[in-house]
């Protein structure tokens, strides 16, 4: 009661003080506010201006180049690095600038194909009656005809009929002949790829990886040279049959040009942006000349020379929607581009630098008044919230005190009116009153020293008288003492002890930090009687473990425990009384011995508390 009366005044002064300083804060920070948004309206307002009259003269200077270029598309002839291709659409087929651009074409023209009777003996051989040595000599005499397309077709059967018989390089030999038969086309399909898959496939089998995959890299490489007239559906089955993966810059300009094919047919002109396996195509035509281009031709014939014109605008320019809204935009639809035209400030910053000096001289009033207003917010109620934390961790802490001196006060008050009124009656009952006043004489001893030690402690005028100490005989006495004084309680202690090198303590301190320790974890283990004890060497330090099976500490309840008259949850929830200065004396003693306590602990498993000082070199 007296420490709320004695707060209410400085809460109310509070209130007055930041109702009196929010006032004019409020009042500038709007002023502040009002003038900044209409300073990022009016740059905002400037700069979409200047995009949007960037983006009609951008508008402008791409159409005047579209338009120059359309007439010319039967002499655009695009660089062997540019992802493009000028195309001619031609009697069912495609002729390319520069040749061999594409993996596949969207038609491919017919060829003369072989009469099917030219091999009907030597098929009927192989197939009716089996004979695959009559077979091979039937088509070994249309091996020797002057027409490759007849050559080549004999080859491969007699390679098949090898195979059959079991004799796969002789097979492998044919195969070889047969890609030397010139350009020439077996059922629609180029001879010589027929010839190498069908070598690639017979190395498979004769598991003769090296050479075969030896084979698929030349195959893949000419396929990806464009060596060869195919379709879409050929070059896939042939490029999958060995595994390749075309760059994905060839394969969108080959599917933009099939899409160009069936496109012209339907438009005779005209100018579209098109998305081909994920990246974006130009498609240009006129009659039968066209134009497929990619991102980088784009950039390099198109946009490189509005370079200039950007710089002097001061925007940036972009054709996808990929980034924040932009400050002007031309829909395709609009223009006749093959793009939607995006615009925006190439930088903000400089735009906005004739409003920075008033802005920032707003922003920093405003800033310096936050900090300033947040600074002293936080100070007072920070300075109050400790006054009453101290006032109230004193309260528990004089209480718990008392109630300390009570228990050993109260055991020589009854012992000594025992005495007092003849109730003691033979030797044994007046020995064991001795031995009850002698154990509370020296727990109201050990609470008066703790009190007086701690306070020298928090003085910083404690004195440690450090020499050489044997850790693990000085822990074993404290156990054997710890043990007698708690033997009414059914308290045992296990001690482990692996003999550690010397430390460098104060006996008497050290004892002290281990007493709290062992008297902590009796405290806080209601159900399991039993403290684990182990002094051993880690490396260059000297262990000293306690541990329990009590009620264990929070997470977040682990560093502040450390803390003078802190307490945890667990305290006040399971009525264990303590006066909250024996763990921050653990913590000050082992600081002085340079060394660290440690922690493992969790709800309901226990705590190990470990005190690790350095060994003694």
């Amino acid at each position: 009661m007296f420490v709320r009366a004695w707060f209410r005044p400085a809460r109310h002064l509070l209130a007055s003080s930041l109702v009196v300083t929010m006032l004019p804060a409020a009042a500038l920070f709007w002023v502040s506010w009002r003038s900044l948004e209409q300073d990022r309206l009016l740059e905002a307002q400037r700069i979409r201006t200047r995009c949007e009259q960037a983006a009609d003269l951008i508008v402008t200077a791409l159409e005047q180049r579209l338009a120059a270029l359309e007439p010319r598309l039967r002499d655009v002839a695009p660089a062997a690095s540019d992802d493009a291709v000028a195309v001619v659409f031609k009697d069912g087929r495609t002729e390319t600038r520069p040749p061999n651009r594409l993996l596949y074409h969207p038609a491919i023209p017919s060829s003369r194909e072989v009469p099917p009777q030219t091999f009907r003996r030597g098929e009927e051989l192989e197939f009716r009656q089996r004979d695959h040595a009559r077979a091979i000599a039937a088509f070994r005499e249309l091996a020797r005809s002057p027409d490759p397309a007849i050559r080549a077709g004999a080859h491969l059967r007699i390679a098949r009929n090898l195979r059959k018989a079991g004799l796969p390089e002789p097979a492998r030999a044919e195969y070889e002949q047969m890609a030397r038969c010139g350009p020439v086309r077996l059922d629609g399909l180029p001879a010589d790829l027929v010839a190498r898959r069908a070598r690639y496939a017979l190395l498979q089998e004769l598991k003769r990886s090296v050479e075969a995959q030896r084979e698929a890299d030349a195959l893949a490489r000419d396929l990806a040279a464009g060596r060869w007239l195919l379709d879409r559906v050929t070059y896939l089955h042939f490029a999958g049959e060995i595994g390749f993966q075309a760059p994905a810059e060839a394969a969108a300009l080959a599917g933009a040009v099939e899409w160009l094919w069936a496109r012209r047919r339907e438009t005779p002109a005209g100018r579209e942006s098109v998305t081909v396996d994920g990246r974006p195509m130009i498609a240009l035509w006129r009659g039968e000349h066209a134009l497929a281009a990619g991102p980088r031709y784009v950039e390099q014939s198109w946009l490189a020379p509005l370079a200039p014109l950007l710089k002097n605008q001061g925007v940036r320019l972009s054709f996808d929607g990929a980034s924040a809204p932009p400050q002007a935009e031309r829909a395709a639809s609009a223009t006749g581009l093959p793009w939607t035209v995006r615009v925006w400030s190439a930088d903000p910053d400089a735009d906005s630098r004739q409003f920075a000096a008033r802005r920032r001289f707003l922003l920093a009033a405003a800033g310096i008044l936050s900090v300033l207003l947040c600074a002293g917010s936080y100070l007072i109620a920070r300075a109050v919230n400790r006054e009453l934390a101290v006032a109230r961790l004193q309260s528990d802490f004089v209480s718990a005190v008392s109630h300390e001196f009570r228990t050993p006060l109260t055991l020589l008050r009854q012992t000594t009116e025992a005495f007092v009124d003849g109730r003691a009656g033979d030797e044994a009952e007046r020995e064991s009153f001795f031995q009850a006043q002698a154990r509370a004489t020296q727990r109201l001893h050990r609470l008066v020293e703790s009190l007086l030690d701690f306070g020298r402690m928090e003085a910083g005028a404690k004195p440690y008288r450090m020499r050489p100490t044997d850790a693990a005989q000085l822990v074993r006495g404290v156990v054997e003492e710890f043990q007698r004084e708690m033997a009414g309680g059914g308290w045992s202690v296990e001690l482990s002890v692996e003999p550690p090198p010397p430390v460098e303590a104060d006996p008497d301190a050290l004892t002290h930090a281990i007493w709290n320790l062992l008297d902590n974890a009796a405290k806080y283990s209601p159900q399991c009687r039993t403290i684990w004890v182990r002094v051993a060497g880690q490396g260059d330090e000297v262990g000293i473990a306690v541990r329990d099976q009590g009620l264990g500490i929070p997470a977040h309840e682990q560093k502040e425990i450390f803390r003078k008259f802190v307490r945890g949850a667990g305290s006040e929830s399971n009525g264990i009384l303590g006066a909250g200065i024996g763990l921050a004396m653990v913590a000050h003693i082992v600081e002085a011995h340079r060394g660290r306590v440690s922690l493992e602990s969790a709800p309901g498993a226990g705590s190990t508390f470990t005190i690790l000082l350095p060994a003694k070199g």
